[in-house]
């Protein structure tokens, strides 16, 4: 099977020439135009014909005088421009077989003249077509209404495996579940609106991409060797750089308009990083950078070290707030006891904050108190450093730990701020050199140290 990607832009492509925003452009600085998403498979099927898509192709080094079968998924102008079907009569003749709902239907209809070797077929979930040796299945999406939008999974006669899944929302359990063991080689899926909220459920961003990736894995629609590639981008989203970092984190990728994935793919995709440390100032992003990490991930331990602040207002709603964006399938919990926690095999673990562990457990050892023997107390915490130390070290887990980075601020004005400050300087040293990643948030923007 040999996929071309035509397009990888969502309706208005990215950038969008009327938009100003930084997204767009970054990405015209680049040069770095995308076009309504599209696919070609083989030579012989196109999935979706927007308007731009036919003059992709010849970008792309590719022509269409193969083409035997288009599968649209909807009838929405970036998916389906049925003109092309005029155009290409004033070159050729030769039998083509258009399927999509209803909707799309209707519209060819119009462009097909009496005795045309093109055939339209209205499609619903659930049916599947044979196409020359390739088997299509047609699947729900989450676009519209009933029936009006599908998408397409593709066998090749090779036994590779496409799934083209634009537009959608977020995907049901009976979605996911007829995807149940397809291993898929391909996966096309579309993100279309980044770090912003989704007004209506017709799309996905980069959490519920991350969810849609995370459920597949479960039933094993994506496995390691499955090419995820997030298609349908818009300017909502982060510029190129570091949409491809983001996505990194869930398996995925971001690949230019024209690029053939299967010639690509001969690349090794490199070992994502089992042991991460996200440190940065107060506010600076370093509990949502740690979220995202691990947001393909259906079960995390989420280890709170804050603790219990009853009476406090303003930090249950900051402790409300964080446990309402982490998804309900994800385990918190209170502790102090990191080494015991990762000694055992089991899920990822997410530990916020490292710096609110230092403080409880100088809290612990009375080291507020008037006339406590301070060198004592660093002389504890100092073989705590160490166990924890050889906990990332030596656990079998994934693994993202929070801390802060407090340095770089204001020079404390007690004895008692100075040492705190020194000992998770001292701290955070020897955690980063157990890890294998270490991230600096900087007014929410991502350094790798």
């Amino acid at each position: 099977m040999d996929v071309t990607l035509l397009g990888t832009g969502s309706a208005d492509g990215w950038p969008n020439p009327f938009c100003g925003c930084a997204s767009c452009r970054a990405a015209r600085v680049s040069g770095e135009i995308r076009a309504q998403t599209s696919a070609l498979v083989d030579g012989r099927i196109l999935l979706d014909c927007g308007s731009e898509t036919p003059r992709q192709a010849l970008r792309a080094g590719v022509d269409l005088t193969g083409l035997g079968a288009v599968l649209v998924t909807h009838a929405h102008p970036d998916h389906l421009d049925p003109s092309m079907l005029l155009y290409r009569s004033w070159a050729t003749d030769t039998p083509l077989e258009i399927f999509g709902p209803r909707p799309v239907i209707d519209a060819c209809s119009q462009w097909v003249g009496n005795g045309s070797n093109v055939t339209l077929t209205v499609v619903k979930p659930g049916q599947r077509i044979d196409l020359r040796g390739y088997a299509v299945r047609v699947l729900p999406a989450r676009h519209g209404g009933t029936d009006e939008a599908v998408l397409y999974d593709v066998q090749a006669p090779d036994g590779k495996r496409l799934l083209y899944a634009t537009d959608t929302g977020p995907l049901q359990g009976d979605d996911i579940a007829a995807m149940s063991g397809a291993h898929y080689d391909y996966v096309l899926l579309e993100e279309t609106f980044g770090d912003q909220a989704v007004r209506r459920g017709d799309h996905l961003n980069l959490t519920t991409f991350a969810q849609t990736v995370q459920a597949m894995r479960a039933v094993g629609a994506i496995d390691r060797g499955t090419d995820v590639v997030a298609v349908h981008l818009g300017h909502h989203n982060p510029p190129t750089p570091e949409l491809a970092r983001r996505l990194k984190a869930f398996g995925a990728r971001v690949v230019p308009d024209g690029t053939a994935l299967s010639r690509q793919r001969a690349v090794a995709q490199p070992v994502p990083p089992r042991r991460t440390l996200v440190t940065g100032g107060a506010r600076s992003g370093k509990s949502h950078e740690a979220e995202r990490l691990l947001a393909a991930h259906r079960n995390v331990v989420y280890v709170a070290t804050s603790g219990q602040h009853p009476g406090d207002a303003d930090w249950e709603r900051r402790v409300a707030r964080h446990r309402q964006r982490r998804p309900e399938t994800w385990e918190t919990r209170e502790t102090l006891d990191l080494v015991r926690v990762l000694s055992k095999p089991g899920p990822p673990v997410l530990i916020d904050c490292l710096t609110l562990w230092l403080t409880r457990a100088l809290d612990l050892l009375g080291a507020w108190e008037d006339g406590a023997d301070l060198d004592r107390v660093e002389r504890d915490l100092e073989e705590e450093f160490q166990r924890v130390a050889e906990a990332f070290r030596t656990t079998s887990r994934t693994l993202v730990a929070v801390t802060n980075e407090v340095g770089s601020g204001i020079h404390p004005e007690t004895p008692a701020g100075r040492r705190f400050r020194d000992l998770l300087g001292r701290l955070n040293t020897m955690i980063a050199a157990e890890c294998d990643q270490v991230l600096w948030c900087v007014a929410g923007r991502i350094v790798t140290l």
